[in-house]
């Protein structure tokens, strides 16, 4: 069975904007999330992956903060896109790399949970001197 629509709409909007759905799901009333942490990986992290697994490791290198509003997400029936581009730190000393998947997840460092993961079109390419971004064209999709 598949969700409908506009119930898909209503999990991103939960998710990524802390909307709650009517009903059936509130976002957490006293100490709600108020950012998600996106990750670059090397590898596609998996279904029981984390998101340190094959995470992007470089000096100057950090998840990303994004608020869990629509200041931070845009929501768009099934799918959702960051409203700004999304910078990782400049590459300062490390390996050269690709990073070919990114995550979303609840933790700023750690192991931390994944809620979305996905191939990154075009891959992003780290070296000394760049910073690696994700650009607001970029979307997750529910289905």
């Amino acid at each position: 069975m598949s969700k409908s629509n506009t119930f898909e709409e209503d999990i991103l909007k939960l998710i990524f904007n802390g909307v709650p759905i009517p009903n059936l799901a509130n976002n957490a009333s006293s100490a709600p999330a108020t950012h998600l942490y996106l990750s670059l990986h090397t590898a596609d992290p998996g279904e029981s992956g984390a998101q340190s697994t094959s995470e992007v490791s470089y000096t100057g290198y950090a998840r990303v903060p994004v608020q869990r509003t629509p200041a931070g997400w845009v929501v768009t029936g099934n799918s959702v896109s960051p409203t700004q581009p999304i910078e990782f730190g400049e590459m300062i000393a490390g390996t050269n790399g690709t990073a070919v998947y990114a995550a979303v997840g609840v933790a700023q460092t750690g192991t931390g949970k994944i809620l979305y993961r996905g191939a990154l079109t075009p891959a992003v390419n780290y070296n000394i001197g760049v910073v690696p971004r994700i650009r607001t064209t970029s979307t997750i999709t529910e289905d």
